[in-house]
């Protein structure tokens, strides 16, 4: 059982919470670099219980600044930017994107009071469509290049969902409870007269990266292997097929702790093949998509709305210590213990999982997803070699 104090450690997000600290040490999306455009180059954002703006310059560069200027605290996100950085919009101090004070219009002659100004400020940076921050100490670690993000061979397009009224970690706990599969999503309803006939064994292993859940299901069409990781510490990768053009569709679900109680969604999509390229820095395809109706309805006719419907109505921070787990729940433990590992690490000055120390460039990180149910029967570094 989890105990109330647990529970406080493992889900607190915000700046000196054990929780928050560990969560500083990895790079989250905070916006579709699509959202920033020459007209609308501000947007406000959370991340981490913090307030702040992410923008893109005249020259094409991006920053992240806390929102409130150091000045008068009144919000950059109705600023202005030009090809040096962001200018408030009340008095009009202006701020590059490492947060030097460039200008204090106002200021007599001579003055050096921008000298001893520094706004808040964080690397920003552009992979796969999305703008990634960094909120932890410096120096920053290398940005993963996961293999969604990273590959050229094929169409990417990227997602932002509506905010989940909840904190981070029940999203991420779903992501290894592969039993909730069956009775919330109905994918074996095809079953319900052969459920005598039907096993399935649930393998989770911690690797460099997180854990690989790896489920074995046997019916009377045979074995078939779904195998697929829980990039630590908030980040699900899978694989479908669209129902609109058979292709096989590779996903990150990125869940973003914007707060205690709020998580955003960015799923980055890409379908291999067909003679399709797209680098990992171009322009990508951007949707919002919506979990509830116009009458705040969940619209359960998708996948995705589902789990929202599952994490939310546990409450805004789920009680942890009322529940009762069982043996189906074995990756929802090896979850919350490897969070409640990592925290004690960072704790003692330590490096977390799936870390690169030393801030360098890294390679595409290839992932062995497997999925023989919709047809991807070996893993897709294999099947990127011959591309």
């Amino acid at each position: 059982m989890v105990t109330k104090e647990e529970n406080q450690s493992l889900t607190q997000v915000g700046p000196g919470t054990p929780g928050g600290e560990l969560l500083r040490r990895y790079w989250h999306p905070v916006a579709a670099a699509a959202e920033l455009t020459g007209e609308k180059p501000i947007k406000a954002v959370r991340l981490l219980g913090e307030r702040l703006v992410v923008y893109r310059d005249t020259s094409g560069a991006y920053g992240l600044v806390a929102e409130q200027c150091s000045h008068r605290r009144a919000s950059l996100a109705y600023g202005r930017v030009d090809d040096e950085g962001i200018r408030c919009p009340y008095h009009g101090w202006k701020y590059d994107a490492a947060g030097k004070c460039l200008e204090t219009p106002a200021e007599p002659p001579g003055s050096t009071l921008k000298e001893s100004i520094r706004q808040p400020a964080y690397p920003v940076e552009r992979l796969g469509g999305l703008l990634f921050g960094y909120l932890g100490p410096r120096p920053a670690p290398a940005l993963p290049r996961w293999d969604v993000l990273a590959w050229e061979h094929g169409e990417r397009w990227v997602q932002r969902h509506s905010v989940i009224q909840c904190n981070w970690l029940q999203c991420m706990e779903n992501s290894v409870d592969p039993s909730h599969l069956y009775w919330l999503h109905g994918v074996t309803a095809h079953l319900a007269n052969a459920m005598d006939h039907y096993e399935e064994r649930h393998d989770f292993t911690i690797f460099d990266h997180g854990i690989m859940k790896r489920r074995t299901s046997a019916d009377g069409e045979g074995e078939r292997v779904d195998q697929h990781p829980l990039l630590f510490p908030n980040i699900l990768r899978h694989v479908l097929k669209s129902r609109d053009s058979g292709k096989l569709v590779h996903n990150l679900q990125i869940r973003v702790p914007l707060d205690d109680t709020h998580t955003q969604v960015f799923m980055v999509l890409f379908a291999p093949g067909q003679g399709a390229r797209t680098p990992p820095d171009a322009d990508t395809p951007f949707e919002f998509v919506t979990m509830r109706d116009a009458e705040g309805a969940y619209r359960l006719d998708l996948v995705l709305a589902q789990d929202v419907m599952a994490w939310e109505t546990q409450g805004p921070v789920a009680d942890r210590s009322t529940e009762h787990l069982g043996a189906a729940d074995k990756g929802v433990h090896i979850f919350r213990k490897l969070v409640a590992e990592q925290i004690e690490i960072v704790r003692q000055g330590g490096v977390p999982l799936g870390v690169s120390a030393d801030g360098g460039e890294g390679g595409i990180i290839e992932l062995e997803v497997i999925n023989q149910r919709i047809g991807l029967a070996r893993p897709q570094t294999e099947l990127v070699a011959q591309a």
